[in-house]
């Protein structure tokens, strides 16, 4: 005996067709390149949370983790080169991180707050990817002059730091649209890492 399909089905096999054939397109579409097309990228402020880790020359050896936010103000649309899709922003925000520190057998912690001022230089690669550079500077604040720079035995190494200092900063960063308005934001260089996520 034939088995025939229910008009309710029938009626939603095209639509399923219309979806299906969506989510196919929508995936080269996510992929094709918008690097050659100036202008085609988000213009507005970015604000960005962040985790912070820093695994190199800190107090002790130890590794610094810490908490961060970032915003970005863009202030030229179409970048320094005007035939690719980039953007120039200024960055700004504030940013903290703990250290473990010993000295002498006592051991305590090192509180580092990073005031970071950069100019962000944007590529938008994809509708799914950008990536950035961040050259800059930072005002950095510390809960302790430096004493644990030496070890249980008085001898000094690493970096002793001061109450406060200026630094160079320098980061390069890549962005994974997930949505229109939200990105995960990984950020590597100088002082530190961070991920995080950013509303645009």
């Amino acid at each position: 005996m034939r088995r025939t399909t229910t008009p309710r089905l029938a009626a939603l096999a095209p639509a399923a067709a219309v979806v299906a054939l969506g989510l196919f397109a929508a995936r080269p579409a996510a992929a094709q390149s918008i690097i050659k097309s100036p202008g085609d990228h988000p213009d507005a402020w970015e604000l960005e949370p962040h985790l912070n880790i820093r695994p190199f020359d800190t107090p002790d050896r130890d590794v610094g983790l810490g908490l961060g936010f970032r915003a970005r103000v863009p202030i030229v649309e179409n970048g320094f080169v005007p035939s690719i899709n980039n953007s120039v922003g200024i960055g700004f925000g504030i940013d903290w991180l703990n250290y473990r520190a010993c000295r002498r057998g006592d051991c305590g912690s090192v509180n580092h707050f990073i005031i970071p001022v950069v100019m962000q230089w944007n590529f938008w690669l994809t509708r799914s990817w950008s990536v950035f550079g961040e050259p800059g500077l930072s005002l950095n604040f510390y809960s302790d002059r430096g004493d644990y720079c030496e070890d249980r035995f008085g001898n000094r190494y690493g970096r002793c730091y001061r109450d406060r200092d200026v630094d160079l900063v320098l980061f390069a960063g890549a962005r994974w649209h997930f949505s229109q308005y939200t990105t995960l934001t990984m950020r590597v260089g100088w002082p530190y890492w961070s991920v995080g996520v950013s509303f645009l």
